[in-house]
């Protein structure tokens, strides 16, 4: 059994996860709660591959049971509260600007860029966990990338439309 350091940074770690997926603090934490619930039944072990892959597994039973559309509106964006407590950004990031950009990229991307920014695993790493070819997850990573800069990006000052 993990020491209570452990476990809560294995929670938070989880809950980060399980955020880049839902983009939702309430269902975040739904999720998170069932993952340890699943993992812990199953007597498997509290590790972090272990989990993230009970997280992803229950989000894509979500999605199938209720055949759920992830996009969400721009409104609809919780505000950067929702990570309060989690390892504050560095410097002078816009917290909602980026929030925004993230919101617009596919699951399946933000779940990728959050496995290798925040998580630090490597292409082949994330392959493994998620069941997907290592270019998929490359191309991914890629276009993913290129997106979030791309809504990040701020107006260009004079730019005519």
């Amino acid at each position: 059994m993990p020491s209570d350091v452990e476990l809560n940074d294995l929670l938070r770690r989880g809950f980060r996860y399980a955020l880049a997926l839902t983009h939702a603090g309430p269902q975040a934490e739904d999720l998170l709660q069932d993952a340890i619930l699943a993992v812990l039944r199953q007597r498997g072990p509290l590790n972090p591959g272990y989990l993230i892959t009970a997280i992803r597994n229950r989000f894509i039973d979500l999605r199938r049971r209720d055949r759920l559309v992830v996009m969400r509106a721009l409104d609809d964006v919780p505000e950067p509260a929702v990570y309060a407590g989690f390892d504050e950004p560095a410097g002078d990031v816009d917290d909602k600007r980026l929030v925004r950009a993230l919101a617009t990229l596919r699951p399946s991307e933000r779940e990728a860029i959050y496995l290798h920014c925040v998580e630090g695993y490597t292409a082949q790493e994330i392959a493994d966990l998620t069941g997907q070819p290592r270019n998929t997850v490359l191309s991914l990573l890629h276009r993913g990338r290129l997106r979030a800069r791309a809504s990040y990006a701020p107006p260009q000052e004079g730019a005519h439309g």
